[in-house]
């Protein structure tokens, strides 16, 4: 883990193909999240690097920021069905600010599917930097969303 980026891990008792479903769904995201922050979704799932859809969203959930009610456009920067997706959020800042979050799926050998979430924020500008609110989301909220994922993608069955 380096100062710009966190990384956290988890083996999930399913199959890449079931996590990456849930992964390039919108809904998808809106289920895992343990922020709180996500409130709907609307799009299509994804295909390919590219591809976006739209996120409402409540940045009350943190009480860090006053964003208040807000919609940010989530922009695919890599898809590799059953291993890797990554994106970057757009929204009313312009240019934008420029972090990523993403997954990768490595088979594990028990079956299941070691996942890897990270969220980088080395390419964010200056005036970020300087407005103290990287990272905005924790290793801890990281590694939550994954125990979300897994309840998910396994059926609430006891992992």
């Amino acid at each position: 883990m380096t100062t710009d980026r966190i990384e956290v891990q988890r083996t999930i008792a399913a199959e890449p193909a079931v996590i990456f479903a849930i992964l390039r769904d919108p809904q998808g995201h809106v289920t895992i999240d343990s922020s709180g922050m996500l409130q709907s979704a609307e799009g299509e799932p994804v295909s390919a690097a590219g591809d976006s859809f739209v996120v409402h969203m409540d940045r009350e959930a943190l009480n860090d920021y006053p964003l208040g009610k807000y919609d940010v456009t989530v922009k695919i920067t890599e898809f590799e069905p059953g291993r890797e997706i990554a994106w970057t959020i757009e929204g009313n800042i312009k240019p934008p600010i420029g972090h990523v979050y993403g997954y990768r799926l490595e088979p594990a050998a028990d079956g299941g599917t070691l996942v890897t979430s990270y969220y980088d924020w080395s390419d964010i500008g200056q005036q970020w930097r300087d407005a103290g609110i990287f990272p905005v989301i924790s290793a801890g909220a990281l590694r939550a969303t994954l125990g979300i994922l897994a309840r998910t993608a396994t059926g609430n069955k006891r992992q």
